[in-house]
């Protein structure tokens, strides 16, 4: 197991990246939605949604049927897609890998083997294409490792995912698992740690986190200013 100021030293890295990075971007997004250009408007439907959510047809009520599925649903997900990426340079940095293909290099906390990985987001980000480019990184990096005369198992090859679970593999990632090991979310901070609950404290410090943030208000000064909006559209409809 790793040291406790080390696992420590990962948590803290990750709160200050999920407030600097995710919720930062969050806000930003949401902010820049208080005009209807940002909606792709399927005007069969808003009235109906807007009476499904709320019982009536007002402009609050349409304004919310548009934002609350971007706020809560595209946007975060894109902005969390993206922010993983720096996230496994920056606060993963001490683990980070030399050799071309590979994003991280660790000892496994439980087998006391170096391994080399291939480390992505979650269990649905990769495809076809995905697949083909990380076993070719993979034999190049092993083909490179025997030049050298060094002794390393395919086993030791892994493709990881920072959250997820093995049951929420796509067909792709089972396709890899064919021929490499695959490790999903918990077990990869299992072995990366030494700590069979360090994923969970990682969820544990979002919520240390989200304390701090008063996005409601920013959320309804959202929905207020394009409630105006389709208010002066709907008025010049009916004229």
């Amino acid at each position: 197991m790793i040291p406790e100021n080390d696992r420590l030293d990962i948590l803290n890295k990750f709160k200050a990246f999920f407030r600097d990075e995710i919720i930062s971007n969050h806000r930003r997004n949401t902010l820049k939605l208080k005009k209807l250009e940002q909606f792709n408007i399927n005007p069969f439907l808003w009235y109906y949604l807007a009476k499904y959510l709320t019982g009536n047809i007002s402009p609050q009520s349409i304004a919310k049927i548009l934002v609350y599925p971007r706020v809560l649903g595209t946007s975060i997900t894109t902005t969390f897609g993206t922010a993983m990426q720096k996230f496994i340079s920056r606060v993963l940095q001490g683990f980070g890998s030399m050799t071309p293909g590979i994003d991280v290099e660790f000892i496994d906390q439980i087998d006391g083997r170096k391994k080399y990985c291939q480390l992505k987001a979650g269990p649905n980000v990769i495809n076809r294409e995905d697949v083909t480019s990380i076993k070719n990184h993979f034999r190049e990096a092993r083909n490179r490792a025997k030049t050298n005369n060094l002794q390393i198992s395919s086993y030791d090859f892994i493709f990881c995912t920072l959250y997820g679970e093995e049951s929420e593999m796509n067909s792709f990632i089972k396709e890899l698992s064919k021929d490499y090991t695959v490790y999903m979310g918990k077990e990869f901070w299992y072995r990366l740690t030494g700590e069979e609950d360090f994923y969970h404290r990682l969820i544990n410090a979002i919520s240390e986190v989200v304390d701090e943030v008063d996005m409601p208000s920013v959320v309804e000064e959202v929905i207020e200013a394009l409630s105006q909006e389709i208010a002066v559209k709907l008025s010049e409809e009916e004229e």
